[in-house]
């Protein structure tokens, strides 16, 4: 057989399969199945897909082992080996009549303690090189994680290999962990173990055809494998309506543009090869519609950051966080926010469902109060509550009202007697979602948004934390709002933060009311600690007492924080705004 390189220098585009699972999922009673265990349990099934593809036109095979990673990272190695064994023979016998290539097919590995993604990877490619195959499609990729290790590895053990890598990203370049197709791509064209790189499954042929024109493979080839379009129900049936014919006609637009390997993902059938296999065919040279250019709509101008440039330009400045109401009667949280800023305040802060409890939208108010009383809000985000899609929404409307500062947190838990009616929704961890946002600075916003991260100073593994901290910064977070700081401990930690971080940070600021407060907070809330010291001064005071004390601590914590930070984040405490006015007086006449 023609090596593979030689293969598409001479003879490109080379044409693959299409899709195993939706087509075994239509064969009579297979519809609940399993497709890699048809391998094991239905292989003249197995063989006979394989053959209807090569009888369409395919030149290269994948093996019927997408979902194995999943079986390696639960340890069931078992099945892993079974699986591999069987799929690639049931490939390679029927791929020889046809002098067609076969490809391990390696679908994305789940991120696991016992088994990180690279190490899965690397396990599933000793099993194929153990069976003879040694070509290899990673497809449906939703990040990098794992690929440099992998495509060392692979390249060490069999030089010979062929690697393709293939990200699946939705129709506006994105994939489901948040990662930018065009960033993915330029980084995997960039490792010189890597052969082809591209795009397959979730968008249709329309999509990926308008997504790849412009991009740059890297002097690597360039693999597209659409799905059929896009799903629809039909009873209690998920079917794919785009015609053979169409997907012909659009997979040799896709060559046109640049691909040079080509082929079929969900709801594509042998019918859909076979038209991609005509159309590749007709000696004609396909029309490919390209935009009329002309000069670009007009855009407005980019609004300003008031919270960023003060930061930039070297003020100090204050934050303080009020909690959006659990209730639709806003009078107190907007008379509040006025107050605040009226005090001094250069912005305030809106937590996010704190606790996993719901309350008023923190964006919404966010928009609200930049709107109707002129301050700079920092709305929180979590990763709990919304989907990337929701996620992307909200980031645009806050964008278009003027709010371009978000703090990213991952987010508390739902609590557990709410989680059969309630369900977490997370994509990704604040770092991740960090790295997302910073995507969309550099691709779609005219105003970026400055990204503030959180700092827990009072982790027990603080290490750990900076750690973490550092890879947020490596995602585009430009600033930290701290756990406040109330023990020797934690202004240790913020000392050391302040070393390791380049971005600017805000110091937490508690101001405890009460002894009995401060004992709920140390055993009840996670990320606070105050030390034996601020708490015994609480002790037997009364109410109008304990604030003289809030007010005093908090100010000489502000002092005692100022050389390593960048300003300072306030905290209200049971909605006791005065209180906070008492503090912000105090440390602004402190500074003067």
């Amino acid at each position: 057989m023609t090596d593979i390189r030689t293969c598409l220098k001479e003879n490109a585009p080379l044409l693959f399969d299409g899709a195993m699972g939706t087509y075994f999922a239509a064969l009579p009673g297979r519809a609940g199945e399993r497709c890699e265990l048809g391998s094991l349990t239905h292989p003249s099934e197995i063989k006979g897909i394989h053959r209807a593809y090569l009888e369409a036109g395919c030149r290269a095979i994948k093996t019927n082992t997408f979902t194995v990673g999943t079986d390696l990272a639960r340890g069931d190695i078992n099945t892993a080996q079974r699986i591999i064994a069987a799929s690639s023979q049931l490939a390679l016998e029927c791929a020889e009549p046809y002098g067609a290539y076969v490809f391990a097919d390696i679908g994305p590995a789940p991120e696991s303690r016992e088994l990180r993604r690279a190490e899965n990877y690397c396990r599933q490619a000793d099993l194929f090189l153990e069976q003879g195959v040694k070509h290899f499609l990673l497809e449906t990729l939703p990040s990098d994680h794992g690929l440099r290790k992998l495509a060392q590895y692979l390249k060490a053990r069999c030089p010979e290999a062929y690697l393709i890598t293939s990200f699946a990203v939705s129709f506006d370049g994105t994939t489901r962990e948040g990662d930018f197709g065009q960033t993915l791509l330029r980084r995997a064209a960039a490792l010189e173990e890597i052969d082809a790189v591209g795009f397959n499954c979730v968008s249709g042929p329309h999509h990926l055809l308008e997504y790849i024109r412009g991009l740059d493979a890297g002097g690597v080839a360039l693999s597209v494998m659409p799905n059929a379009g896009y799903p629809t129900v039909q009873g209690r049936r998920t079917v794919f309506q785009g015609t053979p014919d169409y997907f012909g006609q659009k997979l040799a637009e896709i060559v046109q543009a640049g691909a040079s390997i080509v082929g079929g993902c969900c709801g594509t059938t042998p019918a859909h090869i076979a038209g991609a296999a005509k159309a590749l065919a007709e000696p004609r040279r396909i029309t490919v519609s390209v935009s009329s250019g002309g000069a670009p709509e007009p855009r407005s101008a980019a609004s300003a950051n008031t919270l960023a440039k003060k930061l930039d330009g070297g003020r100090r400045v204050i934050a303080v966080e009020l909690d959006p109401p659990v209730d639709d009667d806003i009078a107190f949280f907007l008379e509040g926010v006025k107050t605040l800023r009226d005090a001094g305040a250069d912005a305030v802060t809106i937590a996010d469902c704190p606790i996993g409890r719901p309350r008023a939208d923190s964006s919404l108010l966010a928009c609200k109060i930049k709107r109707e009383l002129g301050i700079e809000p920092l709305p929180h985000m979590t990763c709990r509550d919304r989907n990337l899609n929701a996620t992307k929404a909200l980031l645009l409307g806050l964008s278009i009202e003027g709010v371009h500062n978000v703090l990213l947190v991952t987010g508390d838990p739902i609590p557990s007697e709410d989680r059969d009616e309630v369900k977490s929704v997370f994509n990704f961890n604040s770092r991740r979602l960090a790295g997302y946002v910073s995507g969309l600075n550099e691709t779609l916003l005219r105003t970026p948004f400055r990204i503030f991260g959180a700092l827990n100073v009072n982790a027990k593994n603080f290490g750990q934390q900076l750690r973490i901290a550092q890879e947020k910064e490596e995602n585009g977070v430009s600033g930290f709002l701290t756990q406040p700081v109330l023990s020797r401990e934690a202004l240790e930690n913020l000392i050391a933060a302040r070393k390791t971080l380049k971005g600017h940070i805000l110091g937490g600021i508690y101001p405890v009311v009460s002894h009995k407060n401060a004992c709920f907070l140390n055993n009840e809330i996670a990320g606070m600690r105050i030390c034996d010291e601020i708490t015994a001064l609480y002790e037997g005071k009364s109410r109008e007492e304990a604030e003289d004390v809030a007010v005093a601590v908090s100010a000489r914590i502000a002092g005692e924080i100022a050389p390593y930070t960048g300003g300072l984040y306030l905290m209200t405490p049971f909605k006791r705004v005065a209180l906070m006015v008492r503090i912000l007086r105090e440390i602004q006449g402190t500074a003067s």
